[in-house]
């Protein structure tokens, strides 16, 4: 979930007839689907490549997350117990998409690129969520008001 920043719905409809491994992409979009909700293709990382392949070999159902040859239809319960463990309260599905878009808004990708990587229609709802975690918003405005440069400009002379 990490590696695509699907939502989880996405996830567990995934089948291996929309991984495609050759061309390290997944098509998230379900044919037929009815769902407002957009979805991507996105391209896979060297890491999602391997854990896919070991999946792909351990696989007996066309779903990619499965659990003895059958569809998960909810992984709510076990995020909730894996929390629990772990001693953090609130771990839901969603947390996974929005600590990857808040990693790619950190390491300075678009938001235009993070927008198409969600599956969003356009750039508003990505900006209105993720902007701030970005290293550069604002930064053009924090220069306008960095007063010091025109200070020390004029002491040169």
């Amino acid at each position: 979930m990490l590696s695509t920043a699907a939502r989880v719905t996405a996830v567990l409809e995934l089948t291996w007839a929309q991984v495609d491994l050759d061309r390290l992409q997944i098509n998230l979009r379900t044919p037929g689907a009815k769902t407002r909700k957009g979805r991507a293709i996105v391209p896979i990382n060297n890491g999602l490549h391997a854990a896919l392949i070991e999946a792909r070999k351990a696989g007996i159902s066309e779903f990619v997350v499965e659990w003895a040859g059958r569809k998960i239809r909810s992984i709510r319960k076990g995020l909730k117990s894996v929390g629990a463990a772990a001693g953090v309260d609130g771990v839901t599905a969603h947390v996974f998409r929005h600590t990857a878009a808040v990693h790619m808004a950190e390491a300075g990708i678009s938001m235009s690129e993070i927008s198409q990587y969600l599956g969003h229609s356009n750039t508003s709802i990505t900006e209105r969520v993720y902007a701030r975690y970005s290293p550069t918003h604002l930064r053009r405005a924090a220069d306008v008001l960095d007063f010091t440069q025109s200070i020390n400009e004029k002491h040169d002379d």
